[in-house]
């Protein structure tokens, strides 16, 4: 079944202008950030001893203390290892990181990803909405379609990219809660949180209706219990969103 029969996407225009209120990075950030660049280029390869943190904080012109908490935000995210007594390492982050390397690293290509990278994004975003959907099919009340329903048609409602996306992300991840997979949500909730300027580009190049229509055609799936059409639509969207009309790839 072909379901790209949709009216071409609507592209955002006539969206109210909203400004955000400007907040200063702190030191500390400023600090991860520019290790986070300097391991993402390989400026800082993969085993290679940092300096002391005295050497860093004189070198930086900041505090050991700015230095010291940045160090730990580093290992945390999976670009440093720090052993004791010995001092902190360049940790392979592709095998050491969690899914905030993803932020760091839209940050150091200005948002700009690979086709790779994003269809990796957009493959693991599939992952999830067949297991959610597969689980989900079978355990679904009307009372659970008819809260869907609402937060479908909250997609609909919003004005600009970013509350589109965050009522989008919102029935998702209501799927994925009412899934019964304790996991599910909070997977979810992490991969969002990492990829959100992907979902921007996604919007800015295909519009709000696109996003509305996936959603709604999972909802339709789900009410009819057809868990073949179902996987179907989710397959074929992939598809189009990584290889067909509509790409995102720069």
């Amino acid at each position: 079944m072909n379901f790209w029969h949709i009216a071409q996407p609507m592209c955002g225009k006539g969206e109210k202008m909203k400004f955000k209120k400007l907040v200063a990075p702190s030191l500390k950030e400023m600090f991860v950030e520019q290790m986070e660049s300097m391991i993402l280029s390989g400026e800082l390869a993969v085993g290679e001893k940092l300096p002391p943190e005295r050497t860093l904080s004189e070198s930086m012109g900041i505090s050991r203390s700015v230095v010291n908490s940045g160090i730990i935000e580093l290992e945390r995210m999976g670009f440093l290892t720090i052993k004791p007594r010995v001092g902190a390492f360049v940790a392979d982050y592709r095998r050491k990181g969690n899914l905030e390397i993803m932020r760091a690293i839209l940050r150091h290509k200005n948002g700009r990803l690979s086709p790779e990278e994003i269809r990796s994004i957009f493959e693991v975003h599939s992952a999830l909405d067949r297991l959610t959907v597969t689980r989900l099919i079978a355990r679904i009340t009307e009372e659970d379609l008819e809260a869907l329903h609402l937060k479908l048609e909250k997609i609909k409602e919003q004005e600009n990219a970013h509350d589109t996306l965050v009522a989008g992300f919102e029935f998702h991840h209501e799927l994925a809660v009412l899934s019964g997979n304790t996991l599910l949500p909070f997977i979810f909730r992490s991969y969002y949180l990492a990829v959100m300027d992907v979902w921007i580009r996604f919007y800015e190049v295909n519009g709000a209706e696109l996003i509305y229509e996936n959603s709604r055609q999972i909802w339709t799936t789900l009410k009819n219990r057809n868990l073949e059409l179902a996987l179907h639509w989710i397959d074929q969207f992939t598809y189009e969103i990584t290889e067909g009309k509509y790409t995102i790839y720069y």
